[in-house]
């Protein structure tokens, strides 16, 4: 068993991705009674709402367990590109008898400002805190750690995994653009090389002195035996656990994947304002002639994207959800959480042979 698995008390490599709108307290209390890591994302929840959840994951495991926090940084106030990105939604939402919003929020709170889930954090103490888009400050960081927290933190280049190490964070999640969801790029308006999941967990293997985690792709236990080989610690699972019965995804969501056709996906900023891997849909149709210039900044166009599905809901078209998948997506399974844990090793071990 290697360290990093031995230091979290994990018997299997596994870690379940904190995928928002799918990652429920039972999925990850589930996951972590297996044996792997279970995941909650708080990106979208207060304080106290983060404390809840925390504490129902508590109440069905005493097992480790990760919180994900977004550390995006806070939007700049840019009315006139907010106005142009509604306007430019507006006949969207007619085809469905909706007028678009008047105006954008900012619905997500980023961690890096967030000083109350920060305290809660502190005092909360979960086993593990992730940290995606970024990384909070040194403060932050020092003090999560000295709370006996261990921290994980996104990369999608060497860049950003030096960025990670140099901050001593405990290990990095090499998230190849396979993954499904949120890429985890510090900066959305900079080049991204695009690096695979084999590449990028190679790379930073043979860069770094931390464990690296790999994520993006990866289905089964062959794919984790895999990552292992290229000297990965664990590998970080979200797509997987999707269809599992305890995820919140919805019906139209859980269709979508489990479709006998082949699953199609597609990066997209259309529907958040930063990019990320969705199963290919009317949302990501209408982003695909779109400049990511032209559309609102994260989390403002997040606010417009969900009225809009919301709109097309109540009309019975379900092709504007962000159902978030990474390119493996056709390889999903449906069975609880346990039980995929279960197949996931006896499949590692049969690949490994």
């Amino acid at each position: 068993m290697n360290t990093f698995l031995r230091k979290l008390g994990l018997t299997a490599p596994i870690i379940q991705a904190p995928m928002a709108g799918t990652s429920t307290p039972a999925m990850a209390a589930a996951v972590s009674n297996s044996g792997g890591l279970g995941s909650v994302g708080v990106c979208a929840l207060s304080a106290e709402n983060a404390r809840k959840v925390i504490s129902e994951v508590r109440a069905a495991t005493k097992q480790p367990f990760n919180v994900n926090v977004f550390c995006h940084r806070p939007p700049v106030a840019d009315p006139a590109r907010n106005a142009a990105w509604i306007a430019k939604l507006a006949p969207e939402f007619a085809r469905y008898d909706a007028a678009p919003p008047r105006d954008l929020q900012e619905i997500y709170p980023t961690f890096a400002t967030d000083d109350a889930m920060f305290e809660m954090l502190l005092l909360e103490r979960p086993a593990v805190v992730s940290f995606h888009f970024g990384l909070p400050s040194p403060v932050k960081i020092a003090a999560l750690r000295g709370a006996g927290i261990v921290l994980l933190a996104t990369a999608t280049s060497l860049k950003e995994a030096h960025s990670i190490a140099a901050a001593r964070i405990d290990a990095v999640v090499a998230q190849g653009f396979e993954a499904g969801g949120h890429r985890g790029i510090f900066d959305p308006q900079a080049y991204d090389e695009q690096l695979g999941t084999l590449a990028l967990t190679r790379l930073l293997v043979k860069q770094l002195d931390i464990p690296v985690i790999a994520a993006g792709g990866i289905m089964d236990g062959a794919g984790i035996a895999a990552v292992l080989a290229l000297g990965a610690a664990a590998a970080q699972l979200g797509t997987a656990f999707v269809t599992c019965p305890e995820s919140s995804a919805d019906g139209p969501y859980r269709a979508a994947l489990l479709n006998k056709d082949p699953v199609q996906t597609v990066m997209t900023a259309a529907i958040s304002g930063r990019p990320a891997r969705c199963i290919a849909n009317k949302f990501t149709g209408f982003g695909a002639h779109i400049a990511p210039s032209d559309i609102a900044p994260y989390p403002m166009a997040y606010d417009a994207g969900k009225a809009l599905n919301a709109a097309a809901k109540a009309k019975g078209e379900t092709g504007y959800g962000a159902q978030w998948a990474g390119q493996g997506a056709t390889l999903a399974r449906v069975m609880p959480p346990a039980d995929m844990v279960a197949l996931l090793v006896r499949e590692m071990s049969e690949a490994a042979r």
